[in-house]
């Protein structure tokens, strides 16, 4: 009589083991963007399959070829930034060098987090494209359907991320009329939005019929992201994307907050540049951040759950080329379009003495970044190492 007795206990042993295990399956069960509850944000993942690792042969030959650019580039140790080339996730070269203030000799490190300036649009289409493969907005939804005030009805989300609003730039309504505004007044992202739907600024053509680079789109698609996150920019960016990466070094400007402890910025002469009324306006700059945290950015972007493969592939359509030429415009970046088929995506940025370059070359699955808080166009040079990863028509030697 005790056998059977004993054979139950183990069958219910077994029972429980099974489908505690099966809880633990559903629990890996992760759902996509487009399934989570609508309390719920998207959030960016790291890249989680493994990466091909680099044979020491091949890191060493490119290390010393990246070496000898750098020493061109920068001469005597003139660089004030930090740099950095990675394939597959793994870093080859990295440099940190000069001063993060030039009065009291804070040196640069891997660590410092610097102005990115425009590669923050980069980051801003990242969230929103987030939120698009959330299904919480559409592509082609008119910006009015979100902000109301905003005055232009042809404009949408897509016209905004690539530049083809036909919108005016706000620095320069805003910087020649004092009764439009005035510049003894710090400009914010709700102010712009203000200003167009009370002041009668016009666009500068009809939407969708030109590409016309202009920060007036990420200063809006910043307040499209308040909207639907229901948070505070700075807040939403770190939710959906700093946080989940692991970019630790990574922030966005706080005008009031940071103006006296960011880093500071400097002419080429090493004269510095103070903050003007401009600085407190985000999305389509005011990001700071390091080479290191950059590179987990860029890799989470090559992964599969970065975003439905139909929405990647409108990313990286070019939408700027009203007559046949090689420079584009996707879904917040830069390309290069060559009739080889060889394409080049980028995003350069400069505020104030701030310069920035970021590259990922997808086929290689390389990223090259480059940032100085001295101004030098020197920064953007770094294009030219693709050609040590992929047949890319730059010359390495040019000048």
């Amino acid at each position: 009589m005790k056998f059977p007795k004993k054979t139950n206990i183990l069958h219910i042993i077994l029972l429980l083991f099974i489908l505690s295990s099966c809880e633990k399956e559903k629990k890996k069960i992760e759902l996509r963007d487009d399934q989570l509850p609508k309390t719920t944000l998207p959030i960016m993942k790291p890249l989680l399959q493994k990466e091909p690792p680099l044979e020491a042969l091949y890191v060493n030959q490119k290390k010393a070829q990246i070496d000898s650019f750098y020493k061109k580039n920068w001469p005597n140790n003139t660089a004030n930034g930090s740099f950095l080339v990675a394939k597959n996730g793994q870093i080859i070269f990295e440099k940190y060098e000069g001063f993060s203030n030039f009065s009291d000799k804070s040196l640069i490190n891997a660590n410092t987090p610097l102005h990115i300036a425009s590669v923050s649009k980069v980051i801003t289409a990242t969230a929103i494209l987030k939120l698009v493969n959330a299904k919480r907005i559409t592509l082609d939804q008119k910006v009015n359907t979100l902000l109301t005030e905003f005055p232009y009805p042809d404009v949408t989300i897509r016209t905004l991320l690539n530049h083809r609003s036909g919108m005016r730039n706000y620095a320069y309504f805003t910087d020649r009329d004092k009764s439009v505004w005035d510049r003894k007044n710090i400009l914010t992202n709700q102010d712009i939005l203000t200003l167009l739907a009370t002041k009668n600024i016009e666009l500068e053509n009809k939407t969708d019929t030109r590409f016309s680079y202009c920060n007036t789109n990420y200063a809006i698609l910043a307040l499209i992201i308040e909207k639907v996150t229901k948070k505070a920019y700075k807040d939403a960016m770190a939710a959906i994307i700093f946080e989940p990466l692991g970019m630790k070094n990574t922030y966005v400007f706080d005008y009031e907050k940071d103006k006296n402890k960011a880093v500071t910025s400097y002419k080429g002469n090493k004269v510095e540049i103070g903050k003007d009324y401009l600085d407190a306006v985000y999305g389509d700059k005011n990001i700071y951040s390091t080479p290191r945290d950059l590179l987990k950015f860029d890799r989470a972007r090559s992964s599969s759950q970065f975003l439905n493969p139909s929405l990647l592939k409108e990313v990286y359509v070019g939408y700027s080329n009203e007559r046949k030429g090689t420079k584009n415009y996707g879904l917040g970046i830069r390309m290069i379009n060559w009739d080889t088929g060889q394409n080049f995506y980028f995003h350069n940025g400069w505020w104030h003495g701030n310069t920035s370059s970021y590259i990922t070359l997808k086929e290689e699955g390389v990223t090259i970044i480059a940032l100085s808080n001295k101004f030098t166009r020197k920064t953007y040079n770094v294009r030219k190492l693709a050609v040590l990863f992929g047949d890319y028509p730059f010359k390495i030697g040019d000048e």
